[in-house]
């Protein structure tokens, strides 16, 4: 039977990036239109996840709906960016109301953009939310400010649906939702519905947590609302293909969802720096096929029966036969 798995991928694959050391680029500018048509080049990506506003040039929603279409893609998310420079000191929690306000109205501004294109959710991902240094903030005051920015927006919002994307550090060096467990603190203590979580496997991994537990954890409480994939060596953000260094740690991650009945897109989140952006997008949707199918041959049972004797080597056995034969 052929599997109805969906993929997609944020945007931001398809562009072009700037780091410390090559400050000119690593390749030269793209807009959101090129980057789209890019991405239809990508075998069996179905959505794409879309920064706001628009980069590379001044789009409306038309002209991007006409370049999605052209190359049959939806939307899954729209990402209002809320940790560019006039952020720094923070969006949700920046010690200027002013600014706290213009993150309001950026974010209200993409809620509109996602009532247009028919997407699932709007994704927060306040990264310059937090502090660096000791004596800093009053971290009673900075983590009130944080729940209140999201809890206000989903209040005026109850039509759509947000999710947190949680990260450890970077760009501040602690994050104000920092893991699975803080980001579930805050989203309960909100108490509204229709917030929810972007569990970032690679963000897991950074965080010194284990993507699949991360991944219960957020399904237990009920607030999974989305999921991205990439790789890293756990020290960093590395953004890499995914599977291509923890591959037995990501489909033990599908399992989990799969266990659960978790439903949604397999999406990518991964910054090619240096390697041609389709080409990467294929060569980690294969692996994420090779996952699928993995996971459809299984012996469930078998597994099932290991890890009730919490028996390592004979789950590993049954995991690493059904993937290494899959691809």
């Amino acid at each position: 039977m052929a599997s109805t798995q969906r993929f997609g991928a944020g945007i931001w694959h398809f562009a072009t990036y700037v780091d410390r050391y090559a400050t000119d680029g690593y390749g030269e500018p793209r807009s959101v239109i090129d980057a789209i048509d890019l991405a239809g080049q990508v075998r069996d990506l179905s959505v794409v996840d879309l920064n706001y506003p628009f980069f590379g040039g001044d789009f409306t929603n038309e002209q991007v709906k006409t370049a999605l279409d052209r190359n049959g893609l939806g939307v899954i998310g729209i990402t209002p960016e809320i940790y560019t420079r006039v952020f720094a000191k923070g969006a949700f929690t920046n010690p200027d109301h002013g600014v706290r306000r213009l993150a309001h109205d950026l974010v209200t501004e993409a809620c509109d953009v996602v009532r247009s294109f028919g997407a699932d959710y709007v994704k927060l991902w306040p990264g310059q939310d937090g502090w660096d240094y000791p004596f800093q903030v009053d971290y009673g005051e900075l983590w009130q400010a944080s729940m209140d920015g999201v809890g206000q927006l989903a209040d005026e919002n109850p039509d759509l649906r947000f999710v947190v994307e949680y990260k450890p550090r970077e760009p501040r060096v602690h994050m104000s939702y920092s893991s699975v467990a803080r980001t579930l603190l805050g989203i309960e203590k909100i108490g509204l519905p229709n917030i929810g979580i972007l569990l970032d496997f690679g963000h897991a991994l950074f965080g010194g947590e284990a993507p699949s537990d991360s991944a219960q954890l957020a399904i237990d409480y009920g607030r999974l609302f989305g999921m991205d994939v990439n790789d890293n060596l756990r020290g960093w953000d590395d953004d890499m293909v995914a599977g291509t260094v923890h591959p037995i740690e990501l489909l033990e991650f599908f399992y989990t969802l799969r266990k659960n009945n978790w439903e949604g897109v397999w999406q990518l989140d991964q910054f090619p720096f240096r390697e041609d952006s389709v080409e990467a997008a294929d060569a980690a949707i294969d692996f994420l096929k090779a996952c699928d199918r993995a996971l459809d041959k299984m012996d469930m049972d078998a597994m099932r029966e290991a890890q009730a004797r919490h028996d390592a080597m004979g789950a590993l056995r049954i995991a690493q036969q059904a993937l290494f034969s899959s691809y």
